[in-house]
């Protein structure tokens, strides 16, 4: 049988705004607090008066002092799911703790007082779960009993706070009338209110669906501890955080860029036929490999950048500010790395959204930060990985977490691409910097940009595949556009011939092209045979390595030959081409590309069908 899905589950919300209640209701409700449990907390154990908020009080000093300071984790379980929940400090103070708590949950539930309304702690907190990518909200608006059940109430809270969270782009955002206390919409539907036809809490948490949210495309794999063994077991011990791996995948260690094999999956010593997230598995690889805690494990053609600087948003939590040439330690995955703060870009008002001019952030103020670290790290997007593109700054002296941060998209052009690139332009022209970033762009676009590069030789189906792939993509709402070969050289290129030189030109301007492209936001398709390695080098140095998705058509000459749909190879058998790539002028096939399309054996719809898979997880 198998068992049921989890749900790792946050909640937040302001002093006193009933989220121990709550979790204590669903805990009560749902037969998961112990006997000993109940018999320890004031009331009756029918639950009307019991106080369910000393369930989840870690500390005697929430009863003391009226407020939580911990981090409160329950574990409970329906027939449908299995739920880890967390019960997160709400006061201002300690927003530290929030985001702890917040940090892999995969739905957050806030609170908001009936009878307060929105306030900017409750505005706050949703920033926080959007920064640190919680997918989804359920906004419980709590104490409904206080009000008269009131539906007015509910719509006004509903109206404000959902017009605000919506600039937040959550995937899923849910409002619920509630009253934690008297039981109403925490585990059934509530008869005092039967103008709310929603679902309750719990049959909402039991029927999210989450399985879409794992990243299966970019295996990334931390080491956390080597393990030997007896009989010449060496493990490397971890949790796959993305990714699938199998034995025989050939990988890859950061940052000594050492490739190997998988040879084993290890877990509680029986052998896995593959790994997905969140496992905690051991690694054996095959040969002598350099490995050691911080390492991170990859496939080779799908690797996170190594970055030196790296643009962030930062939620700050210390109570000394942030500060520009602050000296911090970087803890990313299993590694720590000295920084420091080189900028502080400006901070975000929690009310309106808005930026706003700073040089420091206070504690519990969000900003965009960047970040020059002493050593590199390999990191990724948050948006696109949580667990790679998260990092937590640390207050050396304090000895203590102070902020939490999130990769975002980085300016990865570099002021000058190529020495060739430059090379003739007059010492009197200087590049020009706008007011308008490319992320921005991106931004409004909703993707990544990307240049789709594609190579093979002439008859392999590379224009075919372009347009296919574009005509997906634009079905499937993202601004694209091929640029292709045969095209392009009716006019941009027209005045080129077909020389090595020639080749070397044409491809140069179709990648200057391509990036300009990209700076704009869109998604670039080439169809271009490319025959030599050293000028797709240039291309992806023009593009930038972030941007260039190198894509071999891999068809061979007796293939592409036997389909000539332009009849060009039968011409340069006979001599009337010069120079023609198969036949009498060389194609170097790519060392590492980052997808191979078997474009002889397979069909179009289903080179397409991989393209697409690949490409949308990049750009999304």
């Amino acid at each position: 049988m198998t068992e049921p899905d989890l749900l790792r589950l946050a909640t937040a919300g302001s002093v006193d705004d009933g989220k121990s209640t709550l979790i204590g209701r669903l805990l009560h409700d749902t037969g998961a607090i112990h006997q000993d449990q109940l018999e320890a907390l004031p009331g009756n154990a029918s639950g009307a008066t019991l106080d369910l908020a000393g369930v989840t009080d870690g500390l005697r000093a929430k009863r003391e002092q009226g407020i939580t300071f911990d981090v409160a984790y329950r574990y409970f379980a329906t027939p449908k799911r299995r739920f880890i929940i967390a019960d997160a400090p709400g006061d201002a103070q300690y927003t530290r703790n929030m985001a702890a708590g917040a940090s892999t949950a995969d739905l957050a539930v806030i609170l908001i007082d009936a009878r307060l309304g929105v306030r900017t702690q409750a505005k706050r907190h949703a920033l926080i779960m959007s920064l640190l990518g919680v997918p989804r909200v359920v906004v419980a608006v709590n104490k409904m009993d206080l009000v008269g059940y009131d539906q007015g109430v509910f719509e006004r809270i509903r109206e404000e706070y959902g017009a605000f969270a919506a600039r937040l782009h959550f995937a899923d955002l849910s409002f619920i009338p509630m009253s934690a206390l008297a039981g109403d919409n925490v585990v059934s539907r509530s008869e005092r209110m039967p103008w709310f036809t929603g679902a309750a809490l719990l049959p909402h948490l039991e029927s999210v669906y989450i399985a879409g949210d794992a990243n299966l495309v970019d295996f990334r794999f931390p080491v956390q501890d080597v393990v030997p063994g007896d009989q010449g077991f060496r493990g490397c011990a971890g949790q796959v955080v993305s990714g699938i791996a199998r034995p025989g995948d050939e990988v890859v260690v950061l940052p000594s860029a050492e490739r190997s094999r998988i040879a084993r999956i290890v877990q509680s010593g029986s052998d896995l036929a593959q790994a997905l997230p969140p496992q905690c598995v051991t690694l054996c690889l095959a040969g002598n490999v350099d490995v050691s805690r911080g390492s991170l494990i990859a496939h080779p053609n799908n690797v996170p950048r190594a970055e030196r600087a790296v643009e962030a948003m930062v939620v700050w939590m210390a109570d000394a500010p942030l500060v520009e040439g602050g000296i911090y330690l970087v803890e990313h995955a299993t590694r720590e790395v000295k920084a420091t703060c080189a900028q502080v870009a400006y901070k975000v008002n929690p009310d309106t959204l808005r930026r706003e001019e700073a040089r420091s952030l206070n504690r519990n103020e969000v900003g965009r930060v960047r970040l020059t670290l002493f050593q590199p790290l390999f990191v990724d997007e948050h948006g696109r990985n949580r667990a790679t593109g998260s990092l937590t700054l640390v207050d050396p002296g304090a000895n203590a977490a102070a902020g939490a941060a999130m990769v975002i998209e980085r300016k990865v052009w570099p002021e000058i691409v190529d020495a060739d690139a430059d090379e003739h332009v007059s010492r009197n022209v200087f590049r020009q910097r706008g007011r308008v970033e490319a992320y921005e762009r991106a931004k409004v676009l909703r993707q990544r940009p990307l240049t789709v590069w594609l190579t093979g030789l002439p008859g392999s189906g590379k224009s075919t595949i372009g347009h296919a792939l574009e005509r997906r993509l634009v079905d499937a709402g993202h601004a694209c556009f091929v640029l292709d070969g045969d095209n392009l050289r009716h006019g941009l290129n027209r005045d080129l011939g077909f020389t090595p030189e020639d080749r070397r030109e044409n491809v140069r301007r179709v990648a200057e092209t391509a990036r300009l492209m990209n700076d704009a936001g869109l998604i670039v398709i080439t169809a271009l045979i490319s025959p030599y390695e050293a000028d797709r080098a240039m291309a992806r140095r023009v593009i930038g390595d972030a941007h260039f998705f190198e894509t071999w058509a891999a068809a061979g000459v007796a293939a592409c030959e036997q389909r000539d749909p332009k009849g060009l190879y039968a011409k340069a058998r006979r001599g009337e081409i010069a120079e023609f790539t198969g036949v009498n002028a060389p194609y170097e096939a790519p060392a590492a590309p980052a997808i191979t399309l078997d474009t002889a054996g397979d069909t179009v719809d289903r080179c397409v069908d991989l393209l697409f898979a690949a490409v949308l997880a990049r750009v999304r």
